[in-house]
């Protein structure tokens, strides 16, 4: 059998070649394919001999193709917004047609284009899928499996409109301005307006009005009946006749009091100053003097009362509750007002409210003249507004079911207004923004290296509208080769495993750029040659066996 076998080994060495050159071939032919992977051949010897006692019989030669996947091709920029390369190990998950049960693709080739129906599809024909995100830009649940993708669809027919779901406003107001009394009256004329342009659900420009008018405390006064002259002297117990030499007032908020005692010589601001920096009620009263001359005692929380008593036994004709203004004798209760019905989003102030802070917000729908909303806001003593943040650290207020009566949908609007301010020197309007957009036609498309597919819009809108993943294999080298450059998972790759961009080792995504083949031509033409060689040799030793075999037949 040597001779015999020796011919059937040559044979196998010309057909073991033969695939080696078919190999070469196919990738000298790929070199300027768009992500093409090239294959080796990798040969392994097949032996017939069990032991070095037994009779040598000759064996013979298998090539084995050997993928080189996982091997990078080189990146170079295109000018096209929608060619992608990835620089990683991942793949772009394709499919052979947009609708359908289809089975999932794998490929390197990122020549993505737009179709005549708005899908990203490669040169070999294959629709590139994402994951389609919410308005929100958040990803679909269930994202690991690959009923999570669609299509990558970036056709806007009738364009992009994009109504306002949230704006800012940032104002100063001046803290100089007149108070108005509490409550505001709806007839009440502002004092300083400020407009806001957002956009419906039809792309229609719609105006709302900032109006806003700065309002007495919303919280219980304790007013002196005593003005004009009254108070206004040097010292309090100068207008009472026949009481002793000092005398107290006592003053009640909430569930704290404090006693004052007023001498002879007791002016009116030097009780004012004891009453707002008591250690005890003074972080919950402010005391003033009014311009008529009264002394007002306002608190600073709504809901709580204010009760003035003298503080005492009353001695002689009079007090110092009575000389101030108050009920001789007894204690006068000071009932808080009903207290606003809506604060700034929040619901609850941040600090002890500011009595001199407070001011009426209305938000008017100019185009249907509805109040949208009907605000008290106050401001702290350092110009800051008094609100309570969000989970997201903002201070908003909501609009909600606006009717712009277009036949537009009903829209809900926050308005973030942590950047008002109070401070004395005029009105002022810092900034105002929205997210809302007009009509606009889109005009480009373009990838960024996250893998999120962004349409860019005439009226200087984007829109996120797809996640392209990468999938990754324990085994690239091990996946299947299919026409159109593409791949397919077998058992011995491993199953998929799709992850974000630049997650897990699945590499970045360059958008205009594309990956060269991995071909390296020096390279394939000396596998060329050798392989050349050896087929010449293997043709040799079938030359000489059959002569060999020819001497053998010539034996009489």
């Amino acid at each position: 059998m040597s001779l015999f076998g020796a011919l059937f080994t040559g044979v196998s060495a010309l057909t073991a070649q033969s695939q080696s050159i078919a190999m070469i071939s196919n990738n000298i032919a790929n070199v300027n394919t768009t992500g093409y992977k090239r294959v080796d051949a990798a040969f392994s010897s097949l032996v017939t001999s069990e032991s070095r006692t037994a009779r040598y019989t000759p064996g013979s030669v298998i090539a084995n193709r050997e993928q080189r996947i996982s091997q990078q091709g080189a990146i170079q920029q295109t000018n096209s917004s929608t060619d992608l390369a990835i620089s990683g190990s991942g793949f772009f998950v394709v499919q052979a047609s947009p609708t359908g049960v289809q089975e999932a693709l794998y490929s390197r080739a990122g020549s993505f284009s737009e179709n005549k129906q708005g899908f990203l599809v490669n040169t070999a024909g294959y629709y590139l899928m994402g994951w389609p995100l919410d308005i929100d830009g958040n990803l679909p649940t269930g994202q690991a499996e690959l009923s999570s993708l669609q299509p990558v669809d970036v056709a806007f027919l009738g364009g992009l409109t994009r109504p306002t779901s949230s704006a800012e406003l940032a104002v100063n107001l001046d803290a100089s301005e007149t108070q108005v009394s509490y409550p505001v009256s709806g007839t009440q004329a502002s004092q300083f307006t400020r407009g806001l342009r957002v956009y419906d659900s039809l792309g229609s420009a719609q105006d709302l009005e900032f109006q806003f008018i700065k309002s007495e405390s919303p919280t219980a006064a304790a007013p002196s009946a005593v003005g004009g002259t009254g108070l206004t002297q040097d010292t309090i117990l100068s207008t009472i006749a026949g009481v002793d030499a000092t005398e107290d007032i006592s003053v009640t908020v909430g569930a704290l009091n404090s006693t004052f005692t007023i001498g002879a010589t007791t002016t009116v601001q030097q009780l004012i100053n004891s009453i707002n920096s008591d250690a005890t009620i003074g972080a919950f009263v402010f005391a003033e003097l009014t311009t008529g001359g009264e002394l007002n005692i306002k608190a600073k929380n709504v809901s709580e009362d204010i009760i003035i008593d003298d503080g005492g036994t009353v001695v002689g004709a009079a007090d110092a509750a009575e000389a101030l203004g108050f009920t001789a004798g007894a204690a006068v209760t000071f009932t808080a007002p009903a207290a606003p019905t809506t604060y700034p989003d929040g619901t609850l102030l941040e600090n002890i409210p500011n009595t001199e802070g407070w001011w009426q917000l209305r938000v008017v729908n100019l185009g249907t003249g509805a109040i949208e909303r009907n605000d008290y806001m106050n401001f702290n003593s350092d110009g800051s507004l008094n609100a309570l943040p969000d989970t997201d650290g903002e201070k908003k207020i909501a609009l909600t079911g606006i009717n712009w009566g277009n036949g537009s949908s009903f829209q809900d609007i926050d308005i973030e207004i942590g950047s008002f301010s109070q401070f004395s020197g005029g009105y002022n309007v810092v900034f105002s923004d929205q997210n809302g957009a007009e009509l606009g036609l889109r005009t480009g498309v373009e990838i960024d290296s996250e893998g999120i597919v962004i349409a860019r819009f005439s009226n200087g809108q984007t829109s996120n509208l797809y996640k392209v993943p990468l999938s990754t294999f324990t085994a690239p080298n091990s996946l299947a080769e299919g026409s159109g450059n593409v791949f397919s998972e077998t058992s011995e790759s491993g199953s998929f495993n799709l992850r974000e961009a630049g997650q897990g080792g699945a590499g970045l995504i360059e958008g205009s750029t594309l990956e060269a083949s991995n071909v390296d031509l020096a390279d394939e033409f000396s596998k060329m040659i050798i392989t050349q060689r050896a087929y010449s040799a293997g043709t040799k030793v079938i030359n000489t066996a059959d002569e060999m075999t020819e001497e053998l037949l010539r034996l009489r």
